[in-house]
């Protein structure tokens, strides 16, 4: 199956993480970059576009610094970006010229995604790149980005890049072989999980935190990106990064790491937008029967299914809506405001005009803007 699958692929996307990329965090390995380099010209060769999404910039930038470990503050770990990240991509350069490859910097934070007109100027600039034979390496803007507008971690930017160049594969090169039953550090008896069809509630409590002193994110953050891709009918696979010629062997379609496989029905390019780069500006909490009508019947949110809301928010804002429990199961993007939407709530969409004194439609949000989680 593996081999079958991966024959198509044509554009890729690699995630690496600091882990990797630094070794034990003393700064950028440029073993690792060589053989990163030799086995990316392997794959161009073989027709596939590669995009890069490093992590790095931060550890490379911490010893000039003189920071004994991981910045403790965001204007530590900016200013470690800053200093750091001209040190990560002349390193790039360096390692991917010697086998006449070229590379580009691209700096992103999460409202370039959000905002729809910056996420396709973002997507003709990397179409560009790759028509052009050059290979992206794209990181988060840490020396400017704040904590409302930041990814999170790097896996999480991968699985949204993947969406964005519109990618047949994404793979996280990690410290460790893969997913495993229980945690292989302190459990012996912990057996790799070669294929996941689809990411349980189990699989997320049991994955643990990051590893090394250098990184942000562990296997749940992994398992969250490998989640967002096989939603948009994207494989994924986490491996280890540091094994020489780990990533041919992947493509190979050889049994390395865990491949988490594509979701039967999967998002299109513009849901997939919604339900995992917006940031939710406020909750919509709706009754058990708006919920079965959502969730099983695919309809849209009308006013009378509504309890309440939650949060201020304007007209075309995304937000969450949520059972009566609290549990979240689907997100849209609003045709009314959070005033509006409070004082429509519990009526027929026929009563909006007299309640409002105006009316942008029946629905609250339309099916073709709402996506269930």
């Amino acid at each position: 199956m593996r081999k079958e699958l991966l024959k198509k692929v044509k554009r890729i996307v690699v995630k690496i993480g600091s882990g990797v990329l630094t070794g034990a965090g003393t700064g950028i390995d440029p073993d690792f970059l060589a053989g990163l380099a030799s086995e990316v010209a392997g794959l161009k060769k073989r027709g596939m576009e590669v995009v890069i999404v490093s992590s790095g910039a931060v550890a490379a930038g911490r010893p000039v610094l003189g920071l004994p470990d991981r910045p403790r503050t965001l204007p530590q770990k900016q200013a470690a970006a800053a200093v750091g990240q001209s040190r990560l991509m002349r390193s790039y350069e360096e390692a991917f010229s010697g086998f006449g490859l070229n590379v580009a910097q691209i700096l992103l934070t999460r409202d370039d995604l959000a905002n729809r007109r910056r996420f396709q100027n973002a997507r003709g600039t990397l179409d560009t790149l790759l028509s052009c034979g050059i290979i992206p390496v794209i990181n988060e803007n840490d020396t400017v980005v704040v904590d409302e507008l930041k990814f999170g971690d790097n896996d999480n930017l991968s699985a949204l890049v993947t969406n964005l160049v519109e990618a047949q594969l994404l793979l996280i090169m990690t410290d460790i072989d893969g997913l495993y039953t229980a945690d292989p550090r302190s459990n012996p008896d912990a057996a790799l999980i070669h294929q996941v069809r689809s990411i349980t509630r189990d699989m997320e409590r049991g994955a643990g935190g990051s590893g090394t002193s250098v990184g942000t994110g562990g296997m749940a953050t992994k398992l969250a990106a490998a989640k967002k891709a096989m939603k948009s009918g994207v494989a994924a696979v986490v491996f280890a990064g540091k094994v020489p010629g780990n990533l041919t062997r992947v493509m190979d379609g050889e049994l390395v790491g865990t491949l988490f496989l594509p979701a039967g029905e999967s998002l299109n390019r513009r849901k997939h937008w919604i339900a995992y780069t917006l940031r939710p500006a406020g909750s919509i909490v709706v009754d058990a029967g708006a919920r079965e009508v959502l969730a099983k019947h695919g309809k849209s949110l009308l006013p009378s299914g509504i309890a309440k809301v939650e949060g201020r928010f304007a007209r075309g804002a995304c937000v969450r809506i949520v059972d009566t429990e609290g549990v979240e199961f689907a997100r849209g993007l609003v045709d009314y405001s959070s005033q509006e939407i409070e004082q429509i709530s519990r009526h027929k969409s026929s009563e909006i005009e007299q309640i409002l004194g105006f009316r942008y439609g029946d629905d609250v949000i339309h099916r073709d803007n709402l996506v269930l989680l």
